[in-house]
């Protein structure tokens, strides 16, 4: 966990340098740097057959783990880059936990006039799918566009934010990138959408 005091004023790119030369407080300060972030995406995405067996912060501490084990496979190509480097191992973890989740047999039955609050088995499948449409759509995008749309739509990035972890020149640029990858966005989802009409 990361350790209390004023955070370190090393870019990210910095702090990759020396946490892969061994520097435990550059890994703190990573660390430090991107818990909040990560907590915020991952909070509500684990599968609720999974919540008993594991929390957010859990697999939060796991991704942060799974990144700093493999840093020396990762290349920084811009400030940015880590994030979005995180939220592909927390996603990849949140999908394993998926999987698991449906290999756990329920415990207990519950009564049948007992009424239930949780989406019923179809709303979660189109949730499923509406949820995979949209990784795929992503995955169209090119790599500046999905980090621009995964920071502001994802992780709730105000554009000054997107602009300094892009480097682009202004929060107008973040606007403009983040609305242009957001129009991609749509129409491949559309197109995904005719296609199984």
């Amino acid at each position: 966990m990361p350790q209390s005091g004023p955070p370190d004023p090393r870019s990210t790119a910095v702090l990759l340098a020396c946490a892969r030369n061994g520097e435990s407080v550059a890994r703190e300060e990573l660390a430090r740097r991107y818990l909040v972030t990560l907590r915020r995406w991952a909070h509500g995405r684990l599968p609720r057959k999974s919540r008993g067996l594991l929390d957010t912060d859990d697999l939060v501490q796991a991704t942060l783990a799974r990144a700093f084990r493999r840093l020396d496979e990762f290349e920084p190509r811009r400030e940015g880059a880590f994030l979005a480097y995180l939220r592909q191992i927390l996603l990849n973890q949140v999908r394993d936990e998926a999987r698991r989740g449906k290999r756990i047999p329920d415990m207990t039955e519950l009564p049948e006039e007992l009424p239930s609050h949780a989406p019923s088995p179809i709303e979660e499948v189109i949730g499923a799918e509406f949820l995979s449409a949209y990784e795929a759509a992503l995955g169209r995008l090119t790599d500046g566009q999905r980090e621009a749309v995964i920071l502001r739509i994802e992780l709730g990035f105000r554009y000054p934010e997107i602009a300094e972890s892009m480097e682009l020149s202004s929060a107008n640029a973040a606007r403009m990138l983040v609305a242009r990858a957001l129009v991609h966005l749509g129409e491949f989802l559309k197109e995904k959408s005719d296609g199984e009409d």
